[in-house]
């Protein structure tokens, strides 16, 4: 199945950068949302990923005017009537997920996949909610999206081989590198992060190092391009909690958030996206 026109639903930061990949790709893509204030934001984020691409020499202005271009940002759902497929990436909430997944499957057209940008929740439950899910599959991008590579795609229980393959297909298209993951609470990428990030907060809480020391740290010695703090913030505190609390659920204490992360959310220190979390901004 070949991808022709697809749709992102949600238009935070990831979604945004997710429309801005496959746009990039030559794609048109609609960004649809119920927050029109939502879509300005939006749109405003792709003309700054497009501009700074000019800005650094890697895309002419007329280029970067017509790929934009290829973008739609939109408030109803028949604005999806032609789509093939839809990436949620809604938040990080199996109830809010599965209504905009049974949305989705209503107004979609029958042979169109429904795919899930989830960082951990079951493929096999949000498929349920449809009736398609043969069509139905994770699609997990990593933060940032126009910048990291890797695609996780995530069979549920009933997903087809067709669907897989398609989605695989889109993501060498879209010059992303894709790798077929069962689906297991937190897939193969969260589930290695989420535990070092609750080992990295006990230490922390433990030891009362700082936050700028571990991170550094952490850089200095080359074990990751930036520290877990400063990915926790550019991450969404609010996602990352929800993230450790399913795996807490599926696996046990090892994954149990931290405390500072718990205060933090309760505060509404969301990270980057709030101006302040771990760090001020």
């Amino acid at each position: 199945m070949y991808i022709k026109r697809a749709a992102v639903i949600g238009s935070g930061t990831m979604g945004a950068d997710i429309a801005y990949v496959i746009a990039s790709a030559g794609i048109p893509v609609i960004v649809k949302d119920v927050q029109p204030e939502a879509l300005n934001k939006a749109s405003e984020h792709v003309a700054d990923l497009f501009q700074g691409r000019v800005a650094r020499g890697r895309m002419t202005p007329d280029d970067a005017r017509q790929r934009q271009q290829l973008i739609r940002f939109a408030t109803t759902d028949d604005a999806l009537e032609d789509v093939s497929l839809a990436i949620e990436a809604v938040s990080e909430k199996m109830a809010l997920k599965k209504q905009v997944f049974q949305e989705l499957d209503r107004v979609l057209p029958p042979l169109a996949i429904i795919a899930s940008n989830t960082s951990a929740l079951s493929i096999t439950e949000l498929a349920s909610v449809t009736g398609r899910p043969d069509r139905v599959a994770g699609f997990h991008f990593f933060f940032p999206a126009h910048m990291m590579k890797l695609i996780e795609v995530i069979s549920g229980r009933e997903t087809s081989r067709e669907t897989v393959s398609t989605l695989r297909q889109f993501a060498e298209e879209i010059r992303k590198i894709p790798v077929s993951v069962k689906e297991c609470p937190g897939f193969v990428v969260n589930r290695i992060l989420m535990a070092s990030m609750a080992e990295v907060l006990r230490f922390q809480y433990e030891t009362g190092i700082s936050y700028q020391e571990i991170d550094q740290a952490i850089t200095k010695a080359g074990l990751a391009p930036m520290g877990p703090f400063v990915l926790g913030d550019a991450l969404g505190l609010d996602v990352a909690l929800e993230v450790a609390r399913t795996l807490t659920e599926a696996y046990g204490n090892r994954f149990k958030p931290g405390r500072q992360l718990e205060e933090l959310v309760e505060q509404g220190h969301l990270g980057l996206k709030a101006k302040k979390g771990f760090y001020s901004y």
